[in-house]
């Protein structure tokens, strides 16, 4: 893993925990390598069910900044379950329907689960398919680094753990 911000990021009981008492930008635990084609599983959770965080994957590095652009699998808010495309587009891709987001808790251990397939782009969280999404723009690459994110804003901390990843040929 890449750390973008020492201190932030640390292993706790298994778990990988992303904690912060204030941030004025977004920070990331980056894969060293790269994936185009995956299914990653892992489970997560949000300490009091409070703040911001996501999954980034086919992600890259914006030069001279603590962010990244590419897809992410939204944790919190308003999106729970829905696909931004953050620091490229900057708007959100698909959202979750209400109905897919039976039974989450917001406090408690949730499972995603990421597949990329080609164009092809599905997320589900607690067994429950929010976004089946298909990327039409050409000019949007199909390989990036995974990334865990820490929203910028007030305290947070979030668990994630049992991260599998299977690529796909």
């Amino acid at each position: 893993w890449v750390e973008d911000t020492p201190g932030l990021w640390s292993v706790r009981d298994g778990m990988i925990v992303g904690k912060h008492d204030g941030l004025k930008h977004n920070d990331f635990l980056r894969t060293e390598r790269s994936y185009k084609d995956f299914i990653l599983k892992l489970s997560f959770r949000l300490v009091n069910g409070e703040g911001n965080s996501g999954i980034q994957f086919r992600s890259k590095a914006v030069p001279n900044s603590h962010e990244v652009a590419g897809y992410q699998a939204d944790i919190g808010m308003k999106y729970w379950g829905s696909l931004y495309d953050e620091s490229r587009r900057k708007r959100m891709l698909a959202e979750a329907p209400p109905e897919s987001l039976a039974g989450l808790d917001k406090a408690g251990w949730n499972e995603y689960v990421i597949t990329a397939r080609g164009n092809r782009i599905t997320l589900e969280l607690n067994g429950k398919r929010t976004v089946d999404y298909t990327e039409t723009d050409p000019g949007i690459e199909d390989t990036g680094f995974i990334a865990l994110q820490v929203h910028s804003g007030p305290r947070i901390e979030v668990h994630f753990k049992d991260i599998r990843i299977r690529e796909l040929k």
